[in-house]
């Protein structure tokens, strides 16, 4: 059996495009792709997006660092990420820091960055958006 990959797929209910903008300033994130629903050539079905929705995001692809993510306004409210965090590791303390603190304005700190025994700085916080992060520096 052929193993697969696998790929985040972020929905942010209406906001994708100011988080695509918020990971590119904050983390230099590069948008590689992005359609709106307008563009698409399937229309979405009758009842399916609220009203005005046709400027929204339906797809987008991006990266952060090397890693490749995907990302829409999803088809209505948002719904709460759980269960899980994204977690980026830096070269140097001072890249981890300044991560940090884009990522936790108007976010939640969860850990505060500081030394621990895998990593020698590594903090826990939750972006504007709901998104878990854990940044850490190569041990």
């Amino acid at each position: 059996m052929k193993k697969g990959n696998i790929q985040p797929y972020l929905f942010f209910g209406g906001r994708c495009g100011e988080a695509l903008e918020f990971y590119r300033q904050a983390l230099g994130a590069q948008v590689i792709f992005q359609m709106q629903f307008k563009d698409s050539p399937e229309p979405a079905s009758p009842g399916m997006l609220p009203p005005g929705w046709e400027n929204k995001i339906m797809h987008a692809s991006f990266t952060i660092g090397e890693t490749a993510l995907m990302a829409s306004d999803g088809c209505g409210a948002p719904q709460p990420f759980e269960g899980f965090s994204l977690h980026l590791s830096m070269p140097k303390e001072a890249d981890a820091k300044q991560a940090f603190a884009a990522l936790a304005e108007n976010g939640e700190v969860q850990m505060p960055l500081q030394k621990t025994f895998w990593s020698p700085c590594f903090g826990k916080v939750t972006d504007r958006f709901g998104i878990g992060w854990m940044i850490s520096v190569e041990a």
